[in-house]
């Protein structure tokens, strides 16, 4: 008898101090339960924001792509560029190679900013943020000087991207095409000492190195 006494009297000393506790810090109780209520109404909405807003972006993707098959350019062109400044990685670099794979951009300015653009407003995987670097670089070769193009092509030498060889290529092609051979050589030659690369690059290295051993 006495224990049941005592284990009453704890669980309800237990009761009341849960009470107690409960009264003291209601309001911030419920402030807590409040706020994780808004914070998760928040977190539905973003989503959901977030998934209609690609949608959207897919379905002008689509129509962008169903103008330059009616030859409407002009129309295509501003709705590819509205999609690459949404910085949406997918659709932006998508809208981005279509307008270069289509020629929708003939100015040098505008299409080297929005190169930069996409380069620095899109959380793209490091390869692929490598393969519009060099493909900037590319496009820019044939009109920016030595210095430029060194810079540009910097974050593929230094590293070991898959486009490491590509970058180096093309700088021989470069100097090559300046008949500038000893700087040309000295690139042709660091793509013989890469390992685990395609064939094809030590073949057009060697090539370009019996070339210039030849003039």
């Amino acid at each position: 008898m006495n224990e049941n006494l005592i284990h009453n009297k704890i669980e309800l000393t237990r009761k009341e101090k849960m009470l107690k506790f409960y009264n003291k810090n209601k309001i911030l109780i419920f402030s807590f339960i409040s706020i994780v209520f808004v914070i998760g109404i928040l977190i539905v909405f973003y989503i959901e924001t977030k998934e209609k807003k690609k949608e959207i972006l897919a379905q002008n993707y689509v129509t962008a792509k169903i103008y330059i098959e009616k030859n409407e350019k002009i129309r295509a062109k501003n709705i590819l560029k509205e999609i690459v400044f949404s910085d949406n990685g997918i659709y932006s670099s998508l809208s981005f190679f279509l307008l270069l794979n289509e020629n929708l951009i003939s100015d040098k300015k505008e299409k080297s900013d929005l190169f930069d653009h996409v380069i620095e407003n899109n959380n793209f995987s490091n390869e692929v943020k490598n393969l519009i670097i060099f493909k900037k670089a590319l496009f820019e070769s044939s009109f920016i000087n030595e210095l430029d193009l060194l810079a540009a092509l910097k974050p593929l030498l230094n590293g070991d991207s898959i486009w490491k060889p590509h970058a180096l290529l093309l700088i021989g092609d470069y100097f090559y095409s300046k008949d500038e051979f000893s700087k040309a050589r000295e690139f042709y030659t660091k793509i013989l000492s890469l390992k685990n690369i395609n064939n094809e690059f030590y073949k057009q290295a060697k090539s370009q190195l019996t070339l210039m051993a030849n003039d």
